[in-house]
């Protein structure tokens, strides 16, 4: 713990840290049931402004952070989440403020109290290396700001974006952002929402890049690398820009080539494309994962390889942009509503191009893998995944099954008004797991609790009797 005062405020310190009327004091935890600590309480974060440079000898990233707000209570401290990184000036709306580091939690007591309504800017100043002397990321998924040989990528869920900038880090608090990175030459910039700007040097240049939606904190993403960029436009008129490693340009622009009509067959399936723009940025690395950043998911250059798999994750990154960053998790124990749903679009997709044959194929596959006693047991009931493994691929795939089951039990015409009507009421907000039921029950006229505690609590995969599929195993005849 570290704390640091700044003239006239020492009044404000204890001999243990910074005092607070604690009913002025802003929570220091959103509310998770899994991460009690993730996020804060008290006010609204509306705006984030990235002002970085990264040196590419040290991997230092240096700068400052504007978080524009408004006071949800009357707030005499207010914490953020910010881990490692030194901190030499911290102001709240242009005056110096005291604060104090405990893990994760940044807690900053203003010069004044802040009265509920009030708006109000945050500055922190900070320089250091990303992830340097802090606890290990919870998943492969939250490693935050990543430097690897060639560039930098970013990666940060459930809870990765403290490791290099300060923020409510949480998906119930999404704000839009400026980002103004400043990089060596030659190297680009790759962000969330739309290029709108650069200014160079005779050695750097500044990239400047705008979001026109909120975005939640983990879906934030500034790429660094050698790139080449590929522009495209769909039928309907979203902007495409994808930004691909020079020496695999021309193969990687094949992978992802069905990306508009992905978009389209969505926006037709679930509704309109939610954001500005799309597109796709490839590090110059292999990645054992893809992250469906906003506006720009990510993926690793062995994605680019091309084939049905790579196609498959594509789609699922893309469907990410309906369910998972225009509706967001209100909880990290939903985490089903993201990856379940992005699984099952994905089948979606190969039924509409290679017909009803090859989703039944692939549905009963999972099911087989689901029901089998030698198998069964990696995949947990996706309704409450344990928190240390928050991505188990029962999340996914028995995700993805509490759908098609869903879909089988009310008929496809029920089915799709469902997807489309639970899209249109929580797009650009959060749901959780009773506000998906409550729409299923509502456009099917049917009672669904039953049903649904057994595709997303149950121990055992339910049966498919519309199909014939059972997880009760016969048991063998003696002889």
């Amino acid at each position: 713990m570290r704390v640091l005062v700044f003239g006239l405020l020492i009044a404000l310190l204890a001999v243990g840290g910074v005092t607070a009327n604690d009913s002025a004091a802003g929570a220091a935890g959103i509310g998770d049931d899994y991460f009690p600590l993730l996020g804060n309480g008290g006010y609204d974060a509306l705006h984030y402004t990235l002002v970085l440079e990264w040196d590419e000898d040290t991997n230092t990233l240096s700068g400052t952070v504007m978080m524009d707000a408004t006071a949800t209570q009357d707030l005499s401290t207010f914490n953020l989440d910010f881990l490692g990184f030194d901190i030499s000036d911290l102001t709240v709306n242009g005056e110096p403020a005291a604060f104090e580091r405990d893990g994760r939690e940044l807690t900053i007591a203003p010069a004044n109290l802040l009265a509920a309504g009030t708006d109000f800017t945050t500055a922190v100043t900070y320089s250091g290396v990303p992830g340097e002397g802090v606890p290990n990321y919870y998943d492969v998924f939250a490693r935050g700001w990543t430097r690897y040989d060639g560039g930098v990528y970013v990666a940060s869920e459930p809870n990765g974006s403290a490791y290099w900038y300060p923020v409510n880090d949480h998906p119930l608090d999404k704000a839009t952002y400026t980002f103004e990175i400043t990089v060596p030459q030659p190297y680009r910039v790759a962000a969330n929402g739309l290029l709108t700007d650069t200014r160079e040097t005779d050695e750097t240049t500044t990239y400047i890049w705008e979001t026109a939606h909120p975005v939640a904190s983990y879906l934030v993403t500034v790429n660094v690398g050698d790139f080449m960029v590929e522009q495209n436009t769909t039928a309907s008129g979203v902007p495409i820009r994808n930004y691909f490693p020079v020496d695999i340009f021309q193969q990687s622009v094949l992978t992802f080539s069905p990306t508009p009509k992905m978009i389209e067959f969505f926006s037709d399936t679930f509704g309109p494309y939610p954001f500005e723009a799309y597109g796709v940025v490839v590090a110059d690395r292999n990645l054992g994962f893809a992250l469906e950043t906003q506006t720009l998911s990510l993926f690793g250059r062995n994605a680019a390889l091309g084939g049905r798999s790579s196609e498959e994750v594509i789609a699922h990154e893309l469907a990410h942009q309906w369910f998972g960053n225009s509706v967001s998790p209100a909880e990290w124990k939903d985490i089903w509503l993201n990856e379940g749903f992005a699984t099952y679009a994905a089948a979606l997709w190969f039924e509409h191009t290679s017909g009803a044959k090859s989703l039944d194929n692939y549905m009963r596959g999972i099911y087989l893998a689901l029901s089998n006693p030698l198998s069964a047991w990696r995949f947990v009931a996706p309704g409450s995944p344990p928190k240390d493994d928050l991505f188990n691929y029962g999340v996914y795939v028995r995700g993805a099954w509490v759908l098609h089951a869903l879909r089988l039990r009310v008929g496809d015409e029920a089915f799709f008004d469902i997807l489309r009507a639970y899209y249109d009421r929580f797009q650009y907000g959060n749901a959780a797991t009773p506000d998906f039921i409550a729409v299923a029950e509502e456009i099917s006229g049917e009672e669904l609790d039953t049903f649904f505690d057994g595709w997303l609590y149950a121990k055992i995969v339910p049966d498919v009797p519309e199909l014939g599929l059972s997880a009760t195993l016969p048991t063998p005849s003696g002889g």
